[in-house]
């Protein structure tokens, strides 16, 4: 039989009608135990922080999207990487990009360096400096791309030839991106995680983290502390994903094309400054990026004339895009990065321009968003 197609997978994939009533849409298994006929004895399932019926669903289907093996879900996307952490030792090396999401940041250098496990962040967009920056004790290189927040374009398959030659790990999180646009493991990543929060939940109306492999003994050592730490998500948060994931491909394709447009006129507008988006030819990594993706996602960074004061003027202007952190959302959200979800980086050599501004370009009209903006502009 043929390979289904994206879109189908994301309709039925671990999504099949309940063999107990055939209702077509996975039901929410709202239950902490399952009985057992004897003593370990029972019909897959036990406890259900070890697993769910509906988480079983999700992780299969997000397994599926990203045309790995094996998917396990997690409460966040950063119980994801903290997960995925879990698999450095003390003396370890992680290498990260210098243009990474705060919480990452955050859990990297205040927690983990605690226990031991050293990190270094670069340019990956240079690959020299990721070569020259791999040691003998790097076991790790996590990658961002698109990055959180200026949207460089990292490549995977590149990055990816030089971590293998020191033994290290690659991870990527493909949260900007989504599996639509984007599946590392193809170029030669070992493990994907995802915020599903983001862009495979898309209304804002959940949190959740997602890990996808095609190495059995990676996911067996992942099951294992997701067992043991416990960060999943509760079924109906499994539930909501999985709504949202049966429209990611339309969804996708619109947050492109307003993104596209948003992006062509911030680059003409005189009060900004400068526009980070891949899609724009003259975007430094849009030719990676033409070569890795399907598709240039829904995210606009740009900076505005006049500094931090005129970027918190916009950011307050604007009246159908709404001022909030996260991301992926059928509505449009407009971040500040040095004072919201970037914060973490302040008085870091990795702290953010105060003038940037990041948009998680939605699916509303473009021209009311272009008036928006527009409107929020001149106000600076």
């Amino acid at each position: 039989m043929t390979r289904r197609r994206f879109d189908t997978r994301a309709i039925h994939e671990g999504q099949e009608p309940d063999p107990a009533y055939g209702a077509v849409v996975t039901p929410i298994y709202q239950t902490s135990t399952f009985a057992q006929s004897a003593p370990a004895e029972h019909k897959g399932y036990e406890y259900a922080r070890t697993s769910n019926p509906t988480r079983t669903a999700l992780e299969n289907c997000v397994a599926s999207l990203e045309e790995g093996t094996y998917g396990l879900a997690f409460a966040s996307g950063m119980a994801a990487i903290t997960t995925v952490a879990y698999l450095l030792n003390p003396n370890d090396h992680v290498l990260l990009p210098d243009d990474v999401y705060g919480g990452t940041y955050r859990l990297f250098v205040r927690v983990l360096q605690r226990y031991g496990i050293e990190s270094s962040f670069v340019d990956m967009a240079d690959l020299t400096r990721v070569e020259a920056a791999l040691t003998p004790r790097t076991r790790m290189v996590l990658v961002e791309t698109p990055t959180n927040p200026y949207l460089k374009i990292l490549d995977i398959a590149r990055i990816a030839e030089l971590a293998h030659g020191r033994d290290a790990l690659v991870v990527v999180d493909n949260t900007f991106a989504s599996p639509y646009f984007q599946r590392p493991l193809g170029l030669g990543a070992d493990i994907v995680v995802h915020s599903t929060t983001k862009y495979l939940g898309g209304h804002s109306d959940v949190v959740g983290g997602a890990v996808v492999t095609s190495s059995k003994e990676i996911s067996e050592t992942l099951k294992f502390h997701q067992n043991s730490a416990g960060a999943v998500p509760g079924p109906f948060d499994c539930w909501l994903v999985l709504r949202g994931i049966r429209t990611l491909a339309v969804r996708m394709e619109r947050h492109e094309r307003n993104a596209r447009a948003v992006a062509e006129f911030l680059s003409g507008h005189p009060r900004v400054a400068r526009v980070y988006y891949p899609g724009l030819s003259d975007h430094p990594g849009h030719d990676v990026a033409h070569r890795q993706m399907t598709g240039f996602g829904g995210m606009v960074s740009f900076t505005v004339h006049g500094g931090a004061a005129a970027a918190r003027t916009v950011a307050s202007a604007v009246r159908v895009i709404t001022l909030a952190e996260s991301l992926g959302a059928v509505e449009s959200l407009l971040d500040h990065p040095a004072s919201m979800t970037h914060a973490s980086l302040a008085g870091s050599p990795l702290q953010v321009d105060p003038g940037l501004l990041r948009l998680s370009v939605g699916l509303e009209h473009p021209e009311d968003l272009v008036d928006d903006l527009q409107q929020a502009l001149a106000a600076s």
